[in-house]
């Protein structure tokens, strides 16, 4: 039963905690379940990839509510909307959760009956009662759409908040006037919105100090970059919010297997927004599959050779240099070559091109081309494919020398984790973009002789929305601080995860409040909506995180904990 003396955030805690034991229940059902001989089975594991899945956005949903309370606790006397919105935010994944547990009882070994039991009791059911009813959703969009500010206290320090306000100006100044014609005429990003970027000192967010960039030299602090990034991403996702996640994957990966020389030549560029970067993972038959990538990297004298394709690599055409991972070890059958013990990470120089489509004839041998691909949303930055043809690289293009061969996987994942916590960020500018309009219009347009912010349905939709945002963003503070003390790597998968799926629902309602005049290309929510899709597609497909890295690191815990 619950404590008389319980404060509500304690009740929430204690709820979220009998739903994580379920959870944590039938993830050790399935560890038992794919484990053979001691060790989880790939083939095992495939075959329950449906539970796996939906048990990572359990994990994400329990997640984002703790963070939400944690929130609500620090900033609740600076915003009376906070608290009933972190509670109302924990009931409602409460439910989602056991509605997920529920309909997968049987290939988890959960009991039914206890379930729905569980329901039906203390905690739960007295939790539910008091915080889950739609009746305080929707007060939490009224109070949104009668204040008509969508923006809550940061929970971050002073100096943050200025930050944001620098650049949520240039946001509003330089990139929302040419965002929407960036995006109807898939334009390039325009050089007055990089380089207004670059003396702002975008580019170097991500980067130390002793390099050019803004990040302390004695400590690492992402905090920063994910203000920009939101800020930047609320004035246009294709034309700014991206800009600086690609010298955040660079910066973090030279940073860790970058020699002395390297990280000096390159990173102060990078942050000066001198030299423009473009990530070269993906291949067009692996897609988010990176040990298994297969472009060649054969060693010639004074450097090397790369022969193959890559796929959607951002940003390809402007960039004068991209960061290649290729097989330097072709032999799979090796101990050195098997898999991404094989990947080496390149920097590969190239001259800046304008347009969709480049062909660069390398004058000490080889050639580049690329061709732009076309796609409904995120436009500004082209995603190209590209053709290696015995392209030569120089033996300093490769990371870390020659004790870099084989390290570029490890480098790879050291500038994607920084990326997936930037990609949540941007997810959150894009929300926050989504939210104003959508509160702008449901204040003006009347609906039936009534303005559309009047009606329940239009203030449930809003008080979700503003829920998720806010667990979002403050999900993403959270990772951010655990990776600058050196965790947070699954977090990050997991608030990508969680920030990705949330923007795509929270632009689609936007659109939707927004009727007819929602689904015309010329409307700012029209593009918020196509943009937001590509989220849960790049810096790790939401399947691939689900299954490949929440899901298995999730399952393999619980047979740990099993074991004692």
């Amino acid at each position: 039963m619950t404590h008389p003396d319980q404060t509500p955030y304690q009740e929430a805690d204690a709820c979220l905690a009998l739903m994580r034991a379920e959870v944590d229940a039938g993830l050790q059902h399935l560890n038992r379940a794919c484990s053979s001989e001691g060790r989880l089975s790939a083939e095992h594991l495939d075959a329950h990839q449906e539970v796996s899945y939906e048990l990572a956005f359990c994990i994400a949903e329990l997640e984002a509510s703790i963070v939400m309370l944690r929130y609500a606790q620090q900033v609740s006397t600076q915003d009376e909307i906070c608290e009933p919105m972190a509670l109302s935010f924990c009931a409602e994944n409460l439910r989602a959760v056991w509605q997920r547990l529920l309909t997968h009882a049987t290939e988890l070994a959960l009991s039914n009956r206890h379930l729905l039991d569980l329901m039906g009791s203390e905690p739960l059911a007295g939790f539910l009662a008091r915080f889950g009813d739609i009746s305080q959703i929707a007060a939490i969009g009224a109070a949104l759409l009668a204040r008509g500010n969508a923006r809550l206290p940061s929970g971050l320090d002073g100096e943050k908040d200025m930050v944001r306000d620098s650049f949520a100006r240039f946001a509003e100044d330089v990139v929302m006037p040419l965002a929407e014609e960036i995006h109807r005429f898939d334009q390039d990003i325009p050089d007055e919105i990089i380089s207004a970027a670059a003396d702002m000192g975008c580019f170097g967010s991500c980067i130390p100090e002793r390099f050019g960039g803004l990040m302390p030299d004695e400590r690492s602090d992402s905090l920063g970059m994910l203000v920009v990034t939101e800020e930047l991403s609320r004035g246009s996702l294709g034309a700014a919010g991206s800009l600086i996640t690609r010298p955040e994957i660079a910066a973090r990966a030279l940073l860790l297997g970058g020699t002395e020389e390297q990280k000096s030549t390159w990173l102060p560029r990078m942050a000066a927004g001198e030299k423009l970067v473009g990530i070269s993972i993906t291949e067009p038959d692996f897609g988010s599959d990176v040990a298994s990538l297969s472009l060649k990297a054969t060693k010639v004298d004074g450097g090397w050779q790369l022969n193959g394709a890559k796929t959607w690599c951002t940003f390809a055409g402007r960039a004068d240099v991209l960061v290649v991972i290729a097989r330097s070890n072709p032999d799979r059958n090796s101990p050195e070559g098997k898999g991404h013990k094989g990947l080496s990470m390149f920097l590969v120089e190239k001259p800046r091109f304008m347009g969709h489509e480049f062909s660069y004839e390398n004058p000490t041998g080889g050639k580049l081309v690329g061709k732009s691909i076309p796609t409904i949303g995120y436009r500004g930055m082209h995603s190209f494919d590209l053709s290696f043809e015995e392209l030569f690289v120089p033996d300093a293009a490769l990371v870390g020398g020659d004790e870099g061969q084989g390290k570029g996987f490890y480098n790879t994942m050291a500038g994607l984790s920084g990326g997936r916590i930037q990609t949540a960020a941007r997810a959150s500018g894009v929300m926050q973009a989504a939210i104003e309009r959508a509160v702008r219009y449901a204040n003006d347009r009347k609906v039936f002789g009534a303005p559309v912010g009047d009606y329940q349905l239009t203030q449930v939709k809003l008080g979700r929305m503003l829920s998720a945002l806010t667990a979002g963003r403050q999900f993403s503070y959270a990772v951010a601080r655990m990776m600058d003390e050196g965790g947070g790597k699954m977090e990050a998968s997991l608030v990508k995860l969680y920030s990705c799926r949330a923007a795509e629902w929270v632009t689609r309602e936007a659109m939707q409040i927004h009727g007819g005049m929602g689904y015309a290309e010329e409307s700012d929510v029209s593009r918020y909506f196509v943009d937001a899709r590509v989220l849960s597609i790049f810096e790790g497909a939401e399947e691939t995180l689900a299954l490949k890295v929440i899901a298995r690191d999730l399952i393999a815990n619980a047979r740990e904990e099993n074991l004692g």
